[in-house]
């Protein structure tokens, strides 16, 4: 049980924590709304576009709700620096709301920037108004397009004088709306910058896409980013870690946010999966047909650190102790402990120098 404080402490933690979070809040009509989508006063990144999961029936029901003045829930957004068009705001939850409106309302730059594509949404399966089934909004008379433009909504925007680590644990808290991101998705809205950049062009990478094997949907939504960023971190810091993984790689991508060190971790992965797509040229499979993360961990640092300590180091071509019990002991059960989480790497590591031939 944790120690009973005093009520001057938890006032003192309270106040300190809500220093920390610093919120604006503003009332803006759809029409600005988009109109700051389609400038990209509204930042909707790849990483946003991939989530737009609402279908017609659910976008339609929105839609119906702001032309009848029905309040929707607040948008949240955070502000970000921008080079080249100043401050931006960032979705942090309302994903699904904003795609929604820029769909149905939005112009053809706007529709560009959400990445949603050239065709407008078309009413369908409305309760209240059935006189506007199948309606798009621009066959709907002029002065109703102008009711719905003049909707105000409200918006709650997290200032950019908030810490970093504020904002992911905000994105957490609030990313509830519609289809929540994923850890790794999170972490690239808050973290953007070089190091984030990197993970997603090397996720990509050819030698990287035929060692790793994971079905069509997970390549879509941030897990080979998350396999990229394991392997840089658990190569750095393996030695280190505890017990949770989570705060493990957000620790590890706020150090390397500040100190992204592009080209070395760009030439590092490169030389380690050349290695291992040349190990493995069916990819790194077990019984279900895909590339377990704890396996996939070993592997790859166990090649990197051999690499390390044998730059000339010949590839073994589908090597046997892969399916050996002694790495399976590492790989299986409760593996998130430093025990285990050293034991596969270090496994690997001396399997590829030949120590367990």
């Amino acid at each position: 049980m944790a120690a009973r404080r005093s009520p001057a402490e938890q006032r003192e933690q309270l106040a300190a924590q809500r220093r920390k979070v610093d919120f604006d809040t503003y009332d803006i009509t759809v029409d600005e709304l988009l109109r700051r989508v389609g400038k990209r006063r509204i930042d909707i990144a790849p990483v946003y576009q991939r989530q737009f999961r609402w279908d017609q029936e659910r976008q339609s029901r929105l839609v119906e709700s702001v032309l009848l003045g029905i309040p929707i829930p607040p948008l949240f957004m955070a502000t970000n620096a921008a080079v080249d068009v100043g401050l931006q705001w960032e979705v942090v939850d309302g994903l699904q709301r904003l795609l929604t409106l820029v769909h149905f309302a939005g112009d053809d730059a706007a529709r560009e920037v959400a990445g949603i594509g050239a065709d407008p949404l078309v009413l369908r399966k409305l309760d209240k108004l059935d006189m506007f089934e199948g309606s798009s909004f621009g066959s709907m008379p002029h002065d109703i397009q102008r009711t719905f433009e003049d909707r105000p909504l409200k918006i709650i925007v997290l200032n950019d004088k908030s810490e970093l680590q504020v904002r992911y644990d905000l994105f957490e808290r609030l990313n509830t709306g519609g289809i929540a991101l994923t850890a790794q998705e999170i972490r690239e809205c808050v973290y953007k910058g070089e190091f984030v950049d990197l993970l997603t062009r090397l996720a990509v990478d050819e030698s990287f896409k035929s060692v790793v094997v994971l079905p069509e949907p997970r390549w879509k939504d941030g897990t080979p980013q998350d396999f990229v960023l394991r392997f840089f971190a658990f190569y750095d810091r393996y030695q280190e870690f505890e017990h949770s993984v989570g705060e493990f790689l957000k620790d590890f991508v706020d150090y390397a946010h500040r100190e992204p060190r592009v080209d070395e971790r760009a030439a590092l992965f490169g030389a380690t999966f050349e290695f291992l797509a040349e190990c493995f040229p069916s990819g790194v499979r077990t019984r279900k047909g895909q590339t377990p993360v704890n396996l996939f961990e070993g592997l790859a640092v166990g090649a990197a650190l051999a690499l390390k300590k044998k730059p000339n180091l010949k590839p073994t071509v589908d090597p046997v102790w892969t399916s050996s019990p002694e790495l399976k002991k590492f790989t299986t059960g409760a593996t998130n402990s430093r025990p285990r989480v050293a034991g596969r790497i270090e496994y690997c590591r001396d399997a590829f120098l030949g120590k367990h031939a």
